[in-house]
Order: C-alpha cells, then structure tokens, then sequence
C-alpha cells in the first residue's frame, strides 16, 4: 500500500469541510421565490430612482 492512510484522511477532512457549507437552496421555495422577487424589484426602483435624479450619468451604469 503505497498511500497509506493518507487518502482515509483526504476524506476525513473534505466531510469535515462540507458540513460547514450550507446547501445552496434552503427553505419554501415559494417563499425564497417571492424574496428574490421583491429584492429585483427594490434594486429596479431604486435604479430608476437614480435614473431620474441623475439623467444620463445613471443611464450608463
């Protein structure tokens, strides 16, 4: 055996790693549906605002 334990430790460490990592889609998913909704449309009303109040400077960003 040329690796020794050295692979049962890899594995050991990357479960160890991945329990720290949240899963990416947690929750209803109607309920995060509806937050990323509301978030779109704050960030739209808000760079529209800035549109209005700053004209063509907001326009290019």
């Amino acid at each position: 055996m040329a690796r020794g334990n050295q692979r049962d430790k890899a594995r050991e460490k990357n479960l160890k790693a991945q329990e720290g990592v949240a899963k990416k889609q947690t929750g209803d998913p109607r309920k995060r549906l509806e937050e990323q909704a509301n978030a779109l449309k704050a960030k739209i009303a808000a760079k529209q605002a800035a549109a209005a109040n700053g004209g063509a400077e907001a326009a290019k960003k």
